[in-house]
């Protein structure tokens, strides 16, 4: 995905709760900590033991950072080194490597894409890594993935605006976002050349950055509670509990209601590859069939909501919610449509591609 130059270095970042953990590797002790040791065992060891003396690179060092606890939150400037110094990620690490990859807890895809703007790096954020993505979605051909990616981008660019139609608890909604015929971008994984760039690995979607928004759509919570949200304006102003802990619907209420700009829609994703499912979003919602909405933080994607427009710094998040047959199976998405030229298609029927999809792809 890189087609690195001779001489290059590359780095690893990891996040810890404990960021000094990692000095001697203690943090491999730790069993819970299994994205951070396949960080360790696939990459750092791998780099070490062949990959950069094959690919002419220099470096493979790992730093830890202290996890950040959210969705593409602001990274901590503070880091430490398997010796156990400390060292500062703008002083002595992103000026310094040519490469990074940054296997963490959480995504910190909207952070380091800033970075990578301002000190001229490349990278990738591959969050939540697991054997079943290292099997599958991290063992593609990943030019393969960009011309999939890129026919169904075509097939979708310049949209007016699309609606989805859900049905969950016996109820129906449909959520309208706004496009406004703007140019469809790809997340397909190549980060080649020299221009700053930064790929969510794994890779495999068509998305917009809406510009409004208007309706309902349901929302399955983390711990499993169903709410509907209401959405006007581009926003989520307000979610009614429909089923599991009514305490979890009311956290989401307070939030909206004291930080508005959580309830922002900043994304619509449409998946664009064949990948069994990993358990994990970061690859589930790049599945063929799949799409999903995300609230927040959007300046990574061309958007123009900053952290500095969100009243709390901790809130300042980007966080997809995704529809999937494994993930939401509770909640059907019969048809998605497609606004475009004064035309009407449908994208997604019940969670696989309907037949412009389907035809694009084998053209």
């Amino acid at each position: 995905m890189f087609e690195p130059k001779s001489g290059q270095r590359i780095g690893i970042l990891i996040d810890l709760v404990d960021p000094k953990q990692i000095a001697g590797f203690a943090f491999l002790k730790d069993a819970p900590l299994t994205i951070q040791r396949h960080a360790h065992d696939v990459f750092y060891q791998g780099l070490k033991n062949g990959v950069m003396a094959e690919l002419g690179l220099r470096g493979g060092e790992m730093f830890a950072y202290q996890i950040t606890g959210g969705s593409n939150l602001d990274l901590p400037d503070e880091a430490w080194t398997p010796e156990g110094r400390q060292v500062s990620l703008t002083k002595d690490v992103y000026p310094n490597f040519d490469i990074l990859l940054c296997i963490s807890t959480y995504p910190a895809t909207a952070p380091l894409t800033a970075f990578a703007k301002q000190f001229g790096f490349r990278g990738a954020t591959l969050h939540g890594v697991n054997p079943i993505i290292l099997r599958t979605g991290l063992a593609v051909d990943y030019n393969e993935v960009s011309r999939q990616a890129e026919k169904l981008r075509l097939a979708m660019t310049r949209a007016d605006a699309f609606e989805i139609d859900f049905e969950v608890s016996g109820r129906k909604a449909t959520l309208k976002l706004l496009c406004e015929r703007q140019e469809a971008q790809r997340s397909h994984g190549l980060c080649r050349g020299d221009k700053p760039d930064v790929a969510n690995l794994p890779a495999g979607e068509v998305y917009f950055v809406p510009t409004g928004a208007e309706g309902q759509f349901p929302r399955r919570y983390e711990d499993g509670s169903l709410g509907m949200l209401d959405v006007a304006g581009g926003r989520i102003r307000k979610a009614t509990f429909l089923s599991g802990n009514t305490a979890t619907v009311d956290a989401h209420n307070q939030l909206l209601a004291s930080d508005p700009a959580t309830g922002e829609l900043g994304e619509l994703g449409f998946g664009t590859q064949d990948l069994p499912p990993s358990g994990r979003d970061i690859q589930d919602e790049k599945i063929l069939g799949t799409l999903h909405v995300a609230t927040g933080r959007s300046d990574h994607l061309g958007g123009h909501l900053t952290p500095d427009k969100f009243k709390v710094a901790k809130n300042a998040t980007h966080d997809d919610i995704l529809f999937s047959p494994t993930k939401t199976p509770e909640i059907l998405v019969p048809e998605a449509r497609m606004f475009r030229d004064g035309k009407v298609e449908v994208v997604i029927e019940n969670y696989r591609p309907a037949r412009c999809l389907e035809q694009a792809l084998k053209s």
